[in-house]
């Protein structure tokens, strides 16, 4: 099998044969940058990509699952391609190649059905995941682990995954409707994520709040589910065009006029359902209009000219963009419009805030050491801003930049924007509102 039996033989061809070869990736390629090696910049890997498809590399090789899999996708290449490449399209496929042809050992096995067709697709399996590990945190378990240094006993994977774990709060209840109707007001059906309800419940809260005090009536689709990034990221197609199509089902009766998501790598990945499913006559008509109605919190905020009444925050704020926000999206101003905009904010420009932090889904899991090394370079430069807040729109980002804070001991709070803004509304006076 090669790239082109994934995705279609046009459109891989031309993705191919629209890199010119200048080399302005990799200046701005994370893992280019810290290793050197041309093997893993995007130029690079197209040359592979070429070579697998030409018959002159396996798809069973070691070396090429190691520099496809070394990528963390973080799209900074399409931002920097004066030619258009839609580099990340071609990652997912040969990923997808790798997925089909590789033998995965027992526990391999074991652990991607778990994470892939288990937690992250069925919310109740996920939700029991998580009760588990707020009882552990909770019971005194935890801080016994790291008292007695057992962690060291354990594969790294799972010291990493240990390690990055946030204080797990309770989980949000909010009660909302499942669809708009006829109520005449702005209408928003709430993409909750999977991640999201389970980690960020505080998060969660703040955006229907912030939604609320803006004359947003917002409902909740009930039988929405991932959103499928993480599963297409590791070459798991099928299953990501499996809850796409479950998502668009979802949304179709929703009533409202957007769609609106807080995880930036959430929203990236539901707009380009038109372009996963363009070749599904059953959906790719209404995949393109589910896509075309997404907008991130940041972005839908920012288009509506959000109401006054904020009270101060006297604080020093920097602000990192999510990759998939800023090169998949395209979304830059919206988030630092809105920061701007709350009183008594001094906001601080992050130098390289456009760098991966390394989070990149699970990337942090699977190469912690190379993803150690590109957050170090996060930090240092949020060190230097001398922020004592860094807001952030990803859960991944905000888990990456929080445990790197932590491991350094540094005195930073690490935030969703939409958090600094309810703040805000909720110091402020609701009488100072402006009416809509």
């Amino acid at each position: 099998m090669n790239i082109a039996a994934v995705s279609g033989e046009a459109k891989s061809e031309a993705d191919n044969l629209d890199c010119i070869h200048c080399g302005l990736c990799l200046a701005v390629c994370p893992t280019y940058l810290h290793l050197g090696n041309e093997a893993d910049s995007p130029r690079g890997r197209i040359y592979l990509m070429d070579a697998l498809k030409e018959g002159r590399v396996a798809s069973s090789s070691e070396n090429f699952h190691k520099h496809m899999h070394l990528c963390l996708e973080c799209r900074a290449c399409e931002t920097a391609c004066p030619s258009g490449v839609r580099f990340s399209i071609m990652m997912n496929d040969a990923r997808a190649v790798i997925r089909e042809q590789r033998r995965f050992s027992a526990i391999e096995r074991v652990v991607r059905r778990i994470v892939f067709a288990k937690a992250m697709s069925n919310r109740r399996f996920l939700r029991f995941g998580f009760a588990a590990l707020r009882l552990y945190q909770m019971s005194g378990l935890q801080a016994l682990v790291h008292a007695s240094g057992i962690l060291r006993l354990f594969p790294a994977t799972l010291a990493t995954m240990e390690s990055l774990l946030p204080v797990i709060p309770r989980r949000s209840s909010y009660s909302l409707p499942e669809r708009v109707t006829g109520t005449g007001r702005l209408g928003v059906a709430f993409f909750e994520g999977c991640i999201m309800p389970e980690l960020f419940g505080p998060t969660q809260e703040a955006t229907l709040r912030v939604l609320e005090r803006n004359g947003v009536v917002v409902c909740l689709p009930r039988h929405q589910t991932c959103c499928g990034a993480l599963h297409i990221h590791e070459g798991e197609m099928e299953k990501a065009l499996d809850l796409a199509r479950r998502n668009i089902d979802a949304f179709e009766a929703d009533g409202a006029d957007f769609i609106a998501t807080n995880a930036a790598g959430c929203g990236a990945m539901l707009k380009e359902y038109g372009l996963l499913l363009k070749d599904d006559p059953a959906y790719a008509e209404r995949a393109l209009a589910f896509s075309h109605r997404v907008k991130d919190i940041s972005e839908f905020l920012d288009m509506l000219e959000i109401s006054g009444g904020m009270g101060r925050l006297e604080l020093k704020v920097t602000y990192d963009d999510p990759c998939h926000l800023l090169h998949a999206q395209g979304i830059r101003s919206a988030p630092r419009n809105l920061l701007r905009r709350i009183p008594g904010i001094e906001f601080i420009e992050l130098p390289d805030s456009d760098r991966c932090c390394g989070s990149a889904g699970i990337y942090n899991i699977m190469q912690p050491a190379l993803a150690g090394q590109i957050l170090a370079d996060k930090i240092s430069n949020i060190e230097r801003t001398g922020a004592s807040v860094v807001a952030t729109g990803n859960p991944g980002c905000l888990l990456q930049i929080d445990a790197g804070l932590r491991a350094r001991k540094l005195p930073v709070r690490v935030v969703h924007p939409i958090e600094l803004l309810d703040e805000a509304y909720r110091r402020g006076s609701p009488a100072d509102a402006s009416p809509r």
